[in-house]
């Protein structure tokens, strides 16, 4: 099968594997237990990963909180900073987002705004109709250019007296745009507002450094850079005095300074380290590989009648490509679903998977959202790859 699926996540590197095999067999312990060796080494082992991940984002080791993933760092993180600031802080209740976030920034904003419970049922099937509560938090959600960079204006725009953070995409797990996140936090410096930004699809493409770029809290996982899935982190600005102090999102034992409780998953932070310690490792050689199959990829389309690009290449991240198919008899569920034998390839997110694209109803493409493919390229895949695909889309297109 020709796998062209990596945004939503990617096979797992033989070196992972292999160094997270230990944690899984003889090197059992607790590392939040004392004295013996199997709980010391087990320490050891999450305090190397906690200096591999912050290495790859430019961060201090003490600011990496190990989550289950980019969707509970940014729960965390983004309830955790607000109920802070609410009720411990200056009362600052305010949080602005992007119409084109993934679910997890989405629906969290929403709940914080008091438009649903749940992430499947926004409360209409059981009341009849939408039914709106008051958390206590307000939230604003902008738009996007036509080539979906999260707009700025918008944001500046948006700030109001109460506005405490600002969450945002780094790169989009959809189309791929690159925003402006330096330039977001200088208008966040400017107004007392935290930025938070989630660099899921970002990590390991290219160079990250979290302080150059002024970003207090962010979120990431494993999978995306060929480690485990179910582990992730959240990284937290520190400062003379630590990380700043924020509501913990899960209450029990005091792991993770306190702010993530429950034991330790040893061999996935093991995991996710060397995935991390292997991305910085070859990031060059990884972005060179890609950067060609990509080009490749939009060489070949350019002689396929009625396919293109939803966003220009210069305005995204190689290696995620969105296609438009224009022809009045194509339907993108359906065309995965036939030629899914021999190809893996998705019409956007994963955590959205069935549901009309809203990343391509935000740049202003609602009658394109069922012809819209997602193409996304790992460090395996090869020109054979990209040739045989192209094929595909010549014979059933």
């Amino acid at each position: 099968m020709i796998y062209l699926d990596n945004s939503a996540t990617s096979p797992i590197d033989e070196e992972v594997k292999d160094a997270m095999l230990p944690y899984l067999s003889e090197e059992f312990g607790n590392p939040s237990s004392k004295y013996y060796c199997k709980a010391t080494n087990a320490k050891e082992a999450v305090e190397e990963a906690r200096e591999k991940v912050a290495k790859l984002i430019g961060a201090k080791p003490e600011e990496i909180i190990f989550t289950s993933g980019a969707t509970e760092s940014t729960n965390f993180i983004i309830k955790g900073y607000l109920d802070y600031r609410k009720y411990y802080g200056d009362g600052r209740n305010h949080v602005i987002t992007s119409l084109v976030e993934h679910k997890a920034t989405l629906n969290t904003c929403k709940y914080l705004n008091g438009e649903l419970y749940s992430n499947n049922d926004p409360t209409i099937s059981l009341f009849g109709e939408k039914k709106r509560v008051n958390r206590g938090f307000e939230a604003s959600f902008v738009g996007v250019t036509p080539n979906g960079e999260i707009s700025v204006e918008e944001i500046e725009k948006a700030i109001k007296e109460n506005t405490a953070l600002v969450s945002m995409l780094y790169v989009n797990n959809e189309i791929g745009t690159i925003s402006d996140v330096s330039k977001v936090s200088k208008i966040c410096r400017n107004s007392n507002i935290a930025l938070h930004s989630d660099l899921t699809q970002a990590l390991g493409k290219f160079e990250i450094d979290v302080k150059k770029l002024g970003i207090d809290y962010a979120s990431c996982s494993a999978h995306k850079i060929y480690g485990p899935k179910g582990i992730g982190a959240a990284y937290m600005k520190s400062d003379a005095y630590g990380i700043a102090p924020i509501t913990a999102f899960m209450h029990g034992g005091e792991q993770e300074y306190g702010y993530r409780a429950g034991t330790h998953a040893v061999h996935n932070i093991v995991g996710f380290g060397k995935a991390a310690e292997i991305a910085l490792r070859d990031m060059k050689k990884n972005k060179e590989r890609i950067q060609k199959l990509d080009e490749l990829l939009l060489q070949g389309i350019v002689n396929i009648d009625g396919i293109h690009t939803t966003v220009e290449a210069t305005k995204r991240v190689a290696g995620i490509i969105n296609l438009v198919v224009d022809k009045a008899d194509f339907h993108n569920e359906r065309f995965i679903k036939k030629i899914s034998n021999e190809v893996a390839l998705s019409t956007g997110s994963a955590c959205s998977a069935g549901e009309p694209s809203y990343v391509i109803q935000a740049l202003g493409l609602r009658d394109k959202v069922t012809k819209v493919l997602r193409v996304s390229i790992n460090k395996y895949t090869t020109e054979k790859d990209i040739n045989e695909f192209l094929n595909v889309l010549k014979s059933e297109i």
